[in-house]
């Protein structure tokens, strides 16, 4: 049996709220920094003002602009509105907790259920409430939270991300299934990537990543590059770098905004539908997140690529430098990391690496 090699998480981009990594005296964080107590973590779970890290040992902590803690915890999920755990409850069974991140884990739940409880008689009943229509908007209230469909008796779910405003599920036939509002963002794909043999990872606020197994698909707004495609606010930005007297004869600022021929370079600000996404040196994707306008992907050998927008640092490449292809995150490389896990915060971005004993 293979010796299990413990790492530790690191953390990198947006932390003004004082979430991992660092103290909070700093907005950027543009490098890699391991966290504190970062080989006792098991899962991280970012919003935009807090983060949750889940302990191996079972306890919860919040740090940035909420903080506290609770033990007895298997998994964590934040945003802005809303905490939820799924915990340990009396009787050695787990329940599914939400609290208000305001809460500090005091006090008692909003709400509280039993996941493997069967849903049956609970749908039937939803099926039978009229729900009110919000005035002026697409969308009904539920009677009371949490509210809950089955879902159709040939769809069997295996996994489940969450956006900000979509969703991605994969089916137990290893096909991705996207739901939300239809919008200009592109960001439900309609069927998603069919025939997919890998997970659906963490779609953000603007897009959505699914896996195949050779192949990365990817889709939604891309105004700040994060599907990895031509933008055109990223050439826009690069003509003016390259026009500040670096060539006097204009060359860099022509190429810039100049694809081969001469022709009009392509642009692209919406993908509606899967594109399928080739890394740099035809590496292999095996695991992808997405964040509120960056994306980040570990290969197959543990590198760690990342592009999209850049401001916080939040790409790890050391600049607050906004990209629309993949680069490989050096750090990792450079300290002979091997990177196993990542996940993205809206504004930041979190990583599992292990020693590389093979470099």
């Amino acid at each position: 049996m293979a010796e299990e090699r413990l790492g530790s998480w690191f953390g990198f981009g947006f932390c003004g709220f004082g979430q991992e990594p660092g103290s909070g005296c700093r907005h950027q964080v543009l490098s890699p920094e391991p966290l504190q107590a970062g080989g006792d973590i098991r899962h991280v779970s970012a919003s935009w003002s807090y983060t949750t890290l889940v302990t191996r040992g079972g306890r919860v902590e919040l740090s940035g602009s909420t903080s506290g803690s609770a033990g007895g915890c298997r998994d964590a999920w934040a945003s802005e509105g809303l905490l939820v755990l799924l915990r340990d409850s009396p009787g050695s069974q787990t329940e599914l907790q939400a609290w208000a991140p305001s809460s500090a884990l005091c006090g008692e739940p909003l709400w509280a259920q039993d996941p493997e409880a069967d849903g049956a008689e609970l749908g039937a009943e939803a099926q039978m409430v009229m729900l009110p229509l919000l005035p002026g908007a697409r969308a009904y209230v539920s009677p009371r939270p949490p509210y809950r469909r089955s879902l159709a008796p040939e769809l069997r779910a295996r996994q489940l991300e969450l956006g900000a405003e979509h969703v991605l599920l994969l089916d137990a036939a290893g096909q991705t299934w996207t739901a939300g509002p239809w919008d200009t963002g592109g960001r439900t794909g309609a069927k998603a990537a069919g025939g997919t043999a890998g997970p659906a990872h963490g779609p953000g606020g603007s897009g959505g990543l699914a896996l195949e197994t050779r192949d990365l698909y990817i889709w939604g707004w891309n105004e700040s590059g994060q599907l990895a495609l031509p933008t055109r606010s990223l050439a826009e930005d690069k003509r003016t770098v390259t026009g500040e007297g670096l060539n006097q004869d204009g060359s860099e600022v022509e190429r810039a905004a100049r694809a081969e021929g001469g022709a009009s370079a392509p642009f692209i600000a919406v993908q509606p539908f899967p594109a399928l996404l080739d890394l740099p040196l035809g590496s292999e994707a095996v695991g992808a997140s997405c964040g509120s306008r960056h994306t980040a992907v570990v290969t197959r050998t543990g590198e760690l690529y990342t592009w999209g927008w850049g401001k916080y640092g939040q790409l790890g490449h050391q600049d607050s430098t906004s990209l629309d292809r993949p680069c490989r995150v050096e750090y990792f490389v450079e300290k002979q990391l091997q990177v196993k896990t990542v996940t993205c915060g809206p504004w930041n971005t979190y990583v599992y690496a292990v020693e590389n004993r093979n470099g």
